[in-house]
């Protein structure tokens, strides 16, 4: 290529300058170049994730006041410091899911944990996730951890109703999933917008093992009688208030009632022999692809899949259920052998999350 006139003439000028700045300015010129090159590169230096920080970044769609006391556990046994961020409770998983995807070409964080399973297949499929497999995993029944080890289950809360126990008498009570359809209970069923956290679970998982049709009558049975608030613990306290005599919820929600000394308990239904069972949602922990802080995330991967971990959360108000066989519980806290459990198929709820939600927006968000 050739050099034009002005090229030469502009290079030209530059020297002339340059040389009759003198040598003192000139000096001073490269100092203060050198200087602000050093500075860039210490700033961009800076930006680029650091692979010998101290710290990990988790996403938790766990409630805070179950979570904190574990990480803070960890972080005092590793010396790591872990640095949080919490979902909502109005959107609770969603909001974090949301958040990974969008993400997913810079992550942010190290590590999820989330409080259930179908979202977290729907992040394996967009290739957010890196598998790990967890020594600490070693006990856990391979139904709760992912073929390609992208994701670990653990310490599980089982889908009840809760009642209020001034209101409803023992002999009042359904038996059943269909007892709820009865008129009788019209606008008296507490239930969780079904568009997020653990009700959108198990309402999926009530179409993978009821079957489309059967599901859609039952729910658009159901919905005649329901009355939908924010989220689980909202329901836990309007029935705990005697606003709602009965409602949908998990058992740590109940649990933490019991532990306040509201007057409620637990209703597990699908306990007969022709029940369906319960929906058990373990919690699942995953690395996060590209992780900024991949060998920390991996450290604390170990920590809350471990027996250690299960009983800590066993004893915390939630009173979670262990996975690991060898974990030692508190007086009364069941483990998920003891309940009949639904066989869902978190696969098929992964696959039918949006058609199912389209639904179930239709029908209970009017």
């Amino acid at each position: 290529m050739s050099t034009s006139y002005s090229d030469n003439f502009a290079v030209d000028e530059f020297f002339a300058f340059w040389y009759r700045l003198g040598y003192m300015s000139r000096k001073a010129t490269l100092i203060i170049l050198l200087v602000l090159t050093a500075v860039f590169l210490a700033w961009r230096l800076y930006q680029r994730p650091d692979s010998t920080s101290n710290e990990v970044v988790v996403y938790v769609a766990t409630d805070q006041d179950i979570a904190e006391p574990i990480l803070n556990k960890f972080e005092e046994q590793s010396g790591i410091r872990v640095k949080p961020v919490y979902d909502t409770e109005s959107t609770k998983s969603v909001g974090l899911v949301n958040k990974l995807m969008a993400e997913k070409n810079n992550p942010q964080a190290d590590v999820f944990w989330n409080n259930e399973v179908s979202r977290t297949i729907a992040l394996k499929e967009d290739g957010v996730l890196a598998p790990y497999d967890s020594p600490e995993a070693d006990g856990i029944p391979d139904q709760y951890i992912d073929d390609d080890h992208e994701w670990t289950g653990f310490s599980a809360r089982a889908r009840v109703l809760i009642y209020n126990t001034n209101l409803l008498a023992q002999e009042m009570l359904p038996g059943t999933l269909n007892d709820l359809l009865d008129p009788k209970w019209e606008g008296k069923i507490g239930l969780a917008n079904p568009l997020f956290g653990s009700t959108t679970s198990y309402m999926i998982s009530l179409f993978t093992v009821m079957g489309d049709d059967a599901a859609r009558e039952y729910l658009t049975k159901l919905s005649e009688n329901t009355v939908v608030l924010e989220g689980n613990s909202m329901v836990r306290d309007q029935v705990a208030a005697g606003v709602l005599p009965i409602g949908f919820t998990d058992t740590d929600d109940v649990n933490e009632a019991l532990e306040s000394g509201e007057p409620v308990a637990k209703l597990f239904l699908g306990q007969n022999d022709d029940g369906l069972g319960t929906v058990v949602f373990p919690n699942s922990v995953m690395l996060i692809k590209d992780a900024p802080n991949e060998e920390n995330g991996k450290k604390l991967i170990d920590f809350l899949v471990s027996v250690e971990a299960e009983e800590l959360l066993a004893q915390s108000r939630a009173v979670q259920m262990p996975l690991h066989p060898d974990a030692v519980v508190p007086d009364g806290v069941l483990r998920v052998s003891d309940i009949k459990s639904m066989n869902v198929d978190w696969q098929m709820v992964a696959d039918k999350s949006t058609e199912v939600q389209t639904f179930l927006q239709d029908l209970f968000i009017r």
